[in-house]
């Protein structure tokens, strides 16, 4: 039965201040290091994690590093785990974006924002099937009693994991949340994905005392 960690990376200045990141090489805050620490320290004590994947952006390949030292397991980066492209509109405002161009708005636009296309970027729908291959890729290569790490983005694990749940592409991301560093567990018997762990994040309390 393999087990599969998903985590989202740490925190980052565009996080902190409301900003589309897509593919921006945005490094972490301080807080994000601290995050990443924590994450890292609680997965190495309460999992044997024999294999490790992670986004090829840097926020989520610092993320990563500080899990690899505690585990003793270099990540393999694949590009399957990044953030939705936002094309044109990185680096700007989620509310001003969001009003301005309402076709992109799940709220406004609902199931039509699922195949609407910031210029440049990708939709939704993309994004699931990229996210996706990646995942079906971990499933295969897993030994049935292998832990696996993942670092990624909020979008790709909430997409993810309404996807193991039987969710369609608009409640996943309605309904999924995702911290900095959040810790999803997922385990797979005889073939069939079960959510047992979702945005976990007990392990970042002692940061917020």
């Amino acid at each position: 039965m393999p087990t599969v960690l998903l985590a989202r990376h740490g925190e980052t200045a565009w996080n902190r201040d409301g900003r589309l990141q897509g593919w921006a090489p945005t490094r972490l805050t301080d807080r994000g290091h601290d995050q990443a620490r924590a994450l890292a320290g609680a997965v190495a004590a309460e999992y044997d994690v024999d294999r490790m994947v992670a986004s090829d952006l840097r926020r989520a390949k610092q993320t990563a590093s500080y899990l690899a030292d505690h585990v003793g397991r270099e990540p393999a980066f694949e590009s399957a785990w990044r953030e939705r492209d936002f094309g044109r509109y990185q680096g700007l405002h989620y509310e001003a974006v969001f009003e301005d161009h309402e076709r992109l708005s799940l709220a406004h636009a609902g199931r039509d924002a699922v195949d609407a296309r910031p210029e440049s970027g990708e939709t939704l729908r993309e994004v699931r099937e990229r996210v996706l291959s990646g995942w079906e890729r971990i499933l295969t290569e897993s030994d049935p009693d292998e832990t696996v790490a993942v670092v990624a983005h909020g979008g790709p694990l909430s997409l993810l994991l309404g996807a193991v749940d039987g969710r369609d592409i608009v409640s996943a991301v309605v309904e999924g949340e995702q911290h900095n560093c959040a810790l999803n567990e997922v385990r797979v018997d005889d073939g069939a994905p079960r959510v047992v762990a979702e945005n976990r994040t007990d392990f970042l309390d002692v940061l917020t005392a």
